[in-house]
């Protein structure tokens, strides 16, 4: 009772309790501070079961020193009665942080970041809680900790040893409501149960993952993701039923987040987060791209006609088909762009919406999109098979739908009668000149349309050398394919660029796009590529005209805001270029190509705090890119980079250490990874991986000699020889 005095700790009040725990305020009398105490209830002191698993919960729980972790100081007994002396936490517990409603999404990542850290540390250890839920997640001036560790399981734990309960105990209770528990049944409060633990089975990491995946959910939308009146009815859902997608009971909720939930969520064990730190690194990699402003939640304003175009979903049920399904999508984007009464998101707005669980009308109501369309391809062999639809949004209605069954030699009749139909359907009327632009192909030949969507795939990876092929494979089926051509200029003007201004893919990028722009002089993608090779011979005022006029015709056009910042900040047009900066991201916010240029004009102006904003938003990117693209050789190095410039030693060499072994003979892949070791400070590696980048051919010594990336390494004699030596291959 309250006054009473138990060994050195005098009870103050009576917090709560629950089926494993009474739980008092007290007073450390010979430390002076206040601590809570846990006592088992009286109708299971005498359970030597019960008193085993009391003892159980410290031993695990004192084992872990984690912030988001209630910490334990002592266990004792006194009378025969076993207690557990803990830091006292004010505050509230997360269940009655949630009440009914959603948590706001920032303070739902806030949240679940830090718990999934405090599991990441549990599991390290061997132990496994086995009854996370939001009545055993306290919330304590802003901080959230896991509480009750009676459950778990401590290192050395076999199968058997007490799996199940008697009818006497129940699982853990923190204090406050409880949810429905279920005595005599396998441990856990059954509504946050994963299956594995609701058959009985024997249970790992996994199940606490499945659990807290349930936790999310309901912060996420304010309603369980397993719903009953009976344990039964719950029994029955956690094991056969998936919940609703938490996106379409809550539009705040970013694709992102709705994507962790469900993988979360997965009855399958292997198809789950197999461990706490991959889903604590998803959790925070979404909390700082929510940070940094980079949403695709943000409706923009609707217009009359406003039309937002889902990538098709791949039907083949083979990855390496999707460089097709994106490449078709993406033409269909380009073709209606050029109807001038139609209102078309660029396709980087769709793009965080591929292979989404998301319904149109809902990626509609996200986007402010009047009209969706979303659709299907399935290709075997020659033969193609499409389905295509279009939504209004608002009314959740198929204004237009159709299925195409044809030949992939009829693709570009496809694209055109899809645009042709969204045309009429919207009762827009296609000018004479809309009507031959639509009408036109890219090229008479399948197999060269096929090559170019797998060159555009490769490039935009990085692998150059195989981008290069893809695209000549294209020109000798197809030897008036314009984009085929622009695709070559585009290669050859990053192999220039690399190599320091190299004459020879100078040559070979300029003789393509004079051929691309003989063919079609309005190329878009053939006006980027000249930009670039004019910033490659620095002739920046051209190549910011040409961008310029590429980027009037396709906002997206590849290179078009990376060639254009470039040119504007080699030339000292940093006002100029910094006034794009929002446009160009919100663009092309995909290519990770876009952010360099513009996060040096943010140095140069002066603007340290804003280039680092933009350059965290570059790591996302980076790490997206490389979730979808892992051989993403470029992507890699750079994150090694950009980990180096803030401090993060571990990831950046990891980074780095892999984009060598993927790539050990590519110059500039070896001069970024010199770079990096230097910026970290680690000068005999960056000297070192310097001189193989020589050695591999890197030609451009004197930009080497004044790159402040180098600069640890710059007055070392071997430094000096190398950059005289100059490359050692062609």
């Amino acid at each position: 009772m309250p006054g009473e005095t138990i060994s050195h700790y005098r009870l103050l009040d009576k917090l709560g309790g629950g089926g494993m725990g009474v739980v008092f305020k007290a007073e450390d009398i010979r430390l002076g501070r206040q601590v809570a105490l846990k006592f088992l209830p009286d109708e299971l002191a005498r359970d030597p079961r019960a008193l085993e698993r009391f003892q159980r919960e410290a031993r695990a729980a004192s084992a872990l020193n984690h912030p988001n972790i209630c910490t334990i100081h002592d266990i004792d007994e006194q009378d025969g009665r076993s207690f557990i002396v803990m830091e006292l936490l004010e505050g509230e517990t997360l269940r009655q942080r949630i009440g009914v409603r959603a948590l706001p999404v920032d303070d739902l990542l806030d949240i679940g970041v830090q718990i999934a850290g405090a599991l990441e540390a549990a599991h390290a250890k061997g132990i496994v809680h086995r009854d996370i839920k939001p009545a055993n997640i306290f919330i304590t001036q802003g901080r959230p900790k896991i509480l009750d560790f009676g459950l778990a399981k401590p290192a050395g734990w076999q199968p058997g040893m007490g799996e199940t309960l008697s009818a006497s105990s129940a699982p853990t209770a923190a204090i406050g409501t409880e949810s429905l528990t279920s005595p005599g049944t396998t441990m856990g409060t059954v509504a946050y149960m994963s299956p594995e633990q609701a058959r009985g089975e024997d249970i790992d990491a996994r199940s606490d993952l499945f659990s807290f995946g349930v936790v999310l959910y309901e912060m996420a939308t304010g309603r369980a993701a397993f719903g009953g009146n009976t344990p039964a009815v719950i029994f029955e859902a956690i094991l056969n039923r998936t919940p609703v997608a938490p996106i379409r009971l809550n539009p705040n909720v970013p694709p992102e987040l709705d994507r962790i939930i469900n993988r979360s969520l997965e009855k399958e064990r292997r198809l789950r987060y197999q461990n706490a730190s991959e889903m604590r690194a998803d959790l925070q990699r979404l909390k700082r791209e929510s940070e940094s402003g980079r949403s695709a939640a943000v409706p923009v304003a609707r217009a009359d006609k406003s039309l937002a175009v889902l990538y098709f979903e791949n039907m083949s049920g083979a990855k390496d088909d999707e460089y097709f399904r994106d490449g078709m999508s993406e033409d269909i984007i380009t073709e209606l762009l050029k109807i001038k009464g139609l209102h078309v998101f660029p396709r980087t707005t769709v793009l965080p919406f591929r292979d989404t669980s998301l319904t149109a009308p809902d990626i509609g109501q996200r986007l402010g999109a009047n009209f969706v369309l979303a659709g299907s391809v399935r290709r075997a062999g020659n033969r193609l098979r499409i389905n295509a639809q279009l939504v209004d949004a608002g009314r959740d209605y198929p204004v237009w739908a159709e299925r195409f069954d044809r030949e992939l030699k009829d693709v570009f009749e496809v694209q055109e009668e899809i645009a042709r139909s969204i045309a009429a359907a919207l009762r827009i009327q296609l000018s004479p000149q809309e009507e031959q632009v639509i009408a036109q192909k890219p090229t008479e030949n399948p197999e060269a349309y096929d090559y170019l969507l797998r060159g555009r795939k490769y490039a935009r990876m990085g692998n150059l050398e195989f981008a290069m092929q893809m695209y000549q494979h294209a020109i000798r089926l197809d030897a008036d394919f314009a984009q085929a051509y622009a695709g070559i200029a585009h290669v050859s003007g990053a192999f220039a660029e690399y190599q320091g201004g190299d004459p020879l893919w100078i040559e070979k990028g300029l003789r393509a796009v004079e051929r691309a722009l003989a063919l079609q002089p309005d190329l878009p993608e053939a006006l980027s590529a000249r930009a670039r090779l004019y910033a490659v011979q620095k002739n920046y005022v051209e190549a910011a005209l040409w961008a310029r006029k590429a980027i009037e015709l396709k906002p997206d056009c590849e290179e078009g805001y990376a060639v254009l910042g470039r040119a504007l900040f080699e030339s000292d047009r940093w006002k100029e270029a910094a006034e794009l900066i929002d446009r160009a991201i919100a663009v092309c916010g995909d290519d990770y190509n876009v952010y360099i240029p513009y996060a040096n004009v943010l140095r140069a102006l002066g603007d340290d705090q804003a280039a680092a904003k933009l350059e965290e938003k570059l790591i996302v990117v980076l790490e997206h890119q490389l979730q979808t693209v892992p051989e993403d050789v470029r992507a890699t190095i750079l994150l090694a980079a950009n980990y180096s410039r803030q401090g993060k030693t571990r990831e950046a060499v990891a980074a780095a250490e892999k984009a060598v072994a993927m790539r050990p003979g590519d110059s500039l892949t070896l001069y970024n990874a010199a770079c990096t070791y230097c910026v970290l400070k680690m000068k005999p590696e960056a000297l070192a991986m310097f001189r193989r980048a020589i050695e591999a051919g890197y030609r451009n010594p004197e930009y080497a000699a004044r790159d402040e990336d180098l600069s640890c390494i710059h007055d070392d004699p071997e430094f000096q020889r190398l950059i005289k030596a100059g490359p050692q291959k062609s």
